[in-house]
Order: C-alpha cells, then structure tokens, then sequence
C-alpha cells in the first residue's frame, strides 16, 4: 500500500472531507492507488479518465478553444479539468494531471512534462482557488507516472495539512 495515499485517505477522513480524481496520463493510477487503501470509500468519490482529448470536452466540459489555444498539456487544462469534475461531483478535493508519459513527445511537448491541479476546499464562503504546480519528470513511462501520483498526493496533503 502507498503510504501517501494512506494519509490522503487518514486526513480526508478526519476532516471529514471528500476527493474525486480527473486523470488523463495516469490513466487511473491515482485512483487505483487510492483504492488500495482500506476505508477509501468513507471520503474517495471517482474519478474520470480523460485519456483522449475528446473526453475531456464530453466529460469534463472543457472548452474546444482551450485545448486548441494551450493544447492538452497544458496548466489551462489541468484547471479546466478539476473545474469540471469538481462542478460534476460536489467533492470538497479534486486533482487533475495532465501531461506526457512518454516515450514520445505530444503536441510540442516533451516526455515527463505534467501539469498537478489540486482544487479545494469546496465551500460556499470560499470561490473556486486552484493550486497548479508544472513537473518535468524523468523516466521511462512508468516512471512518470508513478512521480505523477506521488506529486499529485503530496500537493494535496500540503493544501489540506498545511504546516
């Protein structure tokens, strides 16, 4: 078991707060992983695997002119992609990646480049803030993605646990 995903789902559990995960090159890593762990239910909503570009649009609702302005790769869309899931899902947390695993680049843009948007919390007191954080990762891509979730986990558990 991950022991990052352990404390994502210990925390979120004592706050009594909720996630759900917009994936496109994780291709439900960080959901998987946060699966792994015992009690996920109690706070782990879903998630969406927008592996393909037109997913993104029909589930998330990213806008057409987004995606070609700034192409999938991109801090605009990791945005646009917790903004949707989040206004789908009412969860209180949502991460969002977006990037190339490899081995080849896409769109102009290289191998273990990834975009981390963690979004919350969700209240009515407080707008939309997201956090966004670019990676440039190395390895192979199993590497990348396995960097992926531990970044995506750790900006989570900063945003929530703040020190």
């Amino acid at each position: 078991m991950n022991e990052q995903a352990a404390k994502v789902i210990t925390t979120l559990k004592d706050r009594t707060l909720t996630l759900a995960v917009a994936e496109s090159l994780t291709g439900g890593l960080i959901g998987a992983t946060l699966t792994s762990v015992p009690g996920s239910s109690a706070v782990f909503l879903g998630g969406v695997i927008s592996y393909a570009t037109r997913l993104k649009t029909d589930l998330l609702d990213i806008g057409a002119e987004t995606i070609r302005q700034h192409t999938v790769v991109s801090e605009e869309v990791a945005i646009a992609m917790a903004a949707g899931l989040q206004q789908k899902t009412d969860a209180d947390w949502v991460i969002a990646v977006t990037g190339v695993a490899g081995p080849d680049p896409q769109d102009g843009h290289a191998p273990g480049e990834v975009w981390v948007c963690v979004v919350g919390p969700r209240t009515p007191s407080v707008p939309f803030v997201p956090h966004v954080q670019q990676f440039q990762f190395e390895g192979d891509r199993e590497a990348v993605r396995a960097q992926t979730v531990d970044a995506a986990f750790g900006m989570l558990l900063r945003l929530v646990s703040p020190v």
